[in-house]
C-alpha cells in the first residue's frame, strides 16, 4: 500500500509538483489535521516550489503561513511578559518545547503552532515561580482538590496556569516526567547543561541533545497523540539541524544514557527513519539499538505506532487505528505511575470525580 499523501510530502517535497488538485485536497485534509498545514508550506518554501503548487492549494497555505507569523510574534510577547514576572525570582527559566524552539530560532519553530508555553525551573523554587507568576495576572486552571494533589504529590509540574486577562496559559516543570515514572530524568543536569537566550536574561533553552531527548520522552511517554505526527517532525528537523556539528551523533547517545532515556530515543531514531526517512546514521541506529526492546514488544510497538502517529484523518487510518491509540494510551498511564497508584487514580477520575462536578 502507499502511505499516506503526509508521508510522501515529507519523504519527497518535490513530488508535491506532480500532485494533482484531487491530491491536493486529500494532503491539505491530512496537513490540517495533524496540524502541519504552516510546515507543508515551510517545506516548499525551503525548496522554492511554492509557485509551482496550483493557486487553490497554494492560497490556503500561505494564509496558514500568515496565522503562523502572527503566533510566532504573540510568543516573543509572551515571553517578555513572564520574563517580567519572573524579574525577582533568582532561579534559572529554561523554555521547553515550542517556545524554546521560537525563541532559539530554530528551523523547527517554522511552522509549529502551540496552544501554552512550557518551562522547567528548579524544583527548589517553584513555589516562588508560582507565586511571582499569579502576582502578574496567572491563575491555576485546576480547582478540584484531588487535581491539585495529583499534580503537587505525584506530577513533574504544577496545575496549568492561565492568564486572567489574555488567557495565555503557562505549564511549569521542575522535571521532563512524573514523580512516579519508572524512569527519572536528573532535572538538575538539565538545567546545568541549559544554554543562555540571548536577549533574555535569566532565561535558556536545553542543550541541543537534551532538546532532542525532551521531545522524544514527550511524544513517546504520551498517551494522546493528536499531534503525533507533528511532534515527530519536531525531532526530524532538530536532528537534520543539529546533525551538522560533527560530535553531535555521539554526544546524544551518550547522553541518552546519562539521563536514562535511551529507550525513547530508541524509538524516536526508529519511527523519524521509518516514517519520515530521516538521515540517521547507521552508527547512531546500532548504537541507540543498546535499548531495543524484545522482538514481541518491538514488533507490537511497530503496529501501534505506525498507525497512532499519523493524523487522525480517516484517510491515515485502518481498522486497527482506534485500538492502536486505545492500547498507548494504556501504555503512557502505565508508564506515568506504578500500579496500585495509577488503579486508584483512574477510579477516582472514573467514580469520584464526575460525581463532585
Amino acid at each position: 500500500m502507499k502511505p499516506p499523501l503526509i508521508l510522501q510530502a515529507f519523504r519527497q517535497p518535490d513530488a508535491l509538483t506532480t500532485f494533482s488538485l484531487l491530491d491536493w485536497d486529500m494532503l491539505l485534509r491530512q496537513a490540517r489535521k495533524g496540524n502541519l498545514l504552516v510546515r507543508l508550506y515551510t517545506l516548499l518554501q525551503e525548496r522554492d516550489l511554492l509557485q509551482q503548487v496550483p493557486p487553490q492549494p497554494r492560497e490556503q497555505l500561505e494564509w496558514s503561513q500568515a496565522v503562523a507569523e502572527r503566533h510566532r510574534q504573540s510568543v516573543h510577547w509572551e515571553v517578555k511578559q513572564i520574563q517580567k514576572a519572573l524579574s525577582q525570582v533568582d532561579a534559572p527559566v529554561v523554555l521547553l518545547k515550542g517556545a524554546a524552539y521560537v525563541l532559539a530560532g530554530l528551523p523547527a519553530a517554522r511552522g509549529r503552532i502551540f496552544t501554552d508555553i512550557d518551562i522547567l525551573v528548579p524544583k527548589a523554587s517553584i513555589n516562588q515561580v508560582e507565586a511571582a507568576l499569579m502576582l502578574h495576572g496567572w491563575m491555576s486552571t485546576h480547582h478540584d482538590a484531588y487535581d491539585q494533589r495529583y499534580y503537587r504529590t505525584w506530577m513533574h509540574e504544577l496545575p496549568p496556569m492561565q492568564n486572567i486577562r489574555r488567557g495565555t496559559v503557562i505549564d511549569v516543570h521542575h522535571a521532563i516526567l512524573p514523580e512516579t515514572a519508572y524512569i527519572h530524568p536528573d532535572s538538575s543536569k538539565l538545567l546545568a547543561a541549559a544554554q543562555d537566550l540571548p536577549g533574555y536574561e535569566g532565561f535558556k533553552v536545553l542543550a541541543p541533545s537534551d532538546m532532542v531527548l525532551h521531545s522524544a520522552v514527550h511524544l513517546f511517554h504520551e498517551g494522546e497523540l493528536d499531534n503525533g505526527l507533528r511532534d515527530l517532525t519536531d525531532i526530524d528537523s532538530l536532528l537534520r539541524h543539529f546533525s551538522s556539528h560533527v560530535a553531535f551523533w555521539p554526544e546524544l547517545i551518550e547522553r541518552a544514557q546519562v539521563l536514562e532515556l535511551s529507550r525513547p530515543l530508541f524509538y524516536a531514531l526508529r519511527y523519524c527513519s521509518h516514517l519520515l526517512h530521516t538521515p540517521v546514521p547507521l552508527s547512531a541506529i546500532e548504537a541507540a539499538e543498546i535499548a531495543k526492546p524484545n522482538r514481541f514488544t518491538l514488533a507490537l510497538m511497530d503496529a501501534l505506532y505506525s498507525r497512532a502517529l499519523l493524523p487522525m484523518h480517516p484517510s491515515c487510518s485502518d481498522w486497527c487505528t482506534d485500538t492502536a491509540r486505545r492500547l498507548l494510551y494504556l501504555r503512557a498511564n502505565w508508564l506515568r505511575m506504578p500500579p496500585l497508584l495509577l488503579a486508584r487514580h483512574l477510579f477516582h477520575k472514573a467514580f469520584i470525580s464526575p460525581k463532585e462536578e
